[in-house]
């Protein structure tokens, strides 16, 4: 794929899985400035509300995990930072899909403009990120069931922002599109986040590795550092996820619903999120 211009990012065609995760970096390459910080912040949250949980589970640092004996609280520190991820994710998925959309008309999107306000819904979006929270709580709870939620709700963000849903309607049409054609996009997002896990798992051990090696941990702050690592690697991950969650949508709904020929059969002039919107 051609790395030149906003084009580059998601062309007017169905694309291979490569290709789709090539689209996703490169999202998230041209918007890390606004992506990467925010994510960052929300990383950062995320590993002090789990510290408390991993002390309750006897965790310890670097890999925090399971202590014999503490299964039931290990389980529901699994089971909450499922849901701390999905929600960071779907917080990042709004600024993200916002741009993903701005790139089918060759516009770059600047700082500004993902972090105004007006036409973002993000009174909409933190109200859906508090019920997919949830949802995958209670899935994570189930075990195998967090695969199945974690596959159905990528694309409840992109359906709020760029399809321009009813909000209650987006996670019914998130896991409409990930159902289609055998599954298609909820495999993909699941592939993304196996890639990454592997990925957050070998940076997140092996930076701590490496400075132990060197004896630079200190054990009075070895939770601290390991938590440190931990929010870097995550900052970049979940921006990561949340932009495949971006181009995985408009791809599905180029493949599937035909968005390709609308924009290319579109009068000159008609309204970004007019067309966007259509086809519902």
């Amino acid at each position: 794929m051609p790395d030149a211009g906003p084009t580059a990012v998601l062309p007017r065609r169905p694309l291979t899985v490569g290709e789709l995760l090539d689209s996703a970096v490169l999202l998230l390459r041209g918007q890390a400035r606004v992506l990467v910080p925010v994510a960052l912040v929300l990383a950062v949250g995320e590993q002090l509300l789990l510290y408390p949980l991993r002390l309750a589970a006897g965790a310890g640092p670097p890999v925090w995990f399971l202590e014999y004996g503490r299964f039931a609280e290990y389980w529901v520190l699994l089971a909450v930072g499922a849901a701390i991820e999905a929600m960071i994710i779907m917080v990042l998925g709004n600024p993200a899909a916002r741009a993903a959309g701005a790139t089918l008309f060759d516009r770059a999107v600047g700082v500004r403009e993902l972090l105004r306000p007006a036409g973002a819904r993000w009174g909409a979006t933190l109200l859906l990120t508090a019920l997919v929270g949830g949802l995958m709580f209670a899935a994570a709870l189930l075990g195998p069931a967090w695969v199945v939620g974690f596959a159905l709700l990528g694309a409840v963000a992109p359906a709020l922002v760029v399809d321009r849903v009813h909000p209650l309607r987006a996670p019914l049409r998130s896991a409409a599109l990930a159902v289609r054609g055998g599954g298609r996009a909820g495999w993909i997002r699941l592939l993304g986040y196996l890639a990454w896990w592997i990925v957050r798992l070998g940076l997140g051990l092996g930076v701590y590795a490496g400075l132990n090696a060197l004896d630079l941990v200190d054990r009075d702050w070895a939770a601290w550092l390991s938590l440190a690592i931990w929010a870097g690697v995550n900052g970049v991950a979940y921006p990561a996820l949340a932009c495949l969650d971006a181009v995985l949508h408009l791809e599905t709904r180029m493949r599937t619903e035909g968005l390709d020929i609308l924009l290319s059969r579109a009068r000159p002039g008609t309204g970004e999120t007019v067309l966007l919107a259509a086809g519902r």
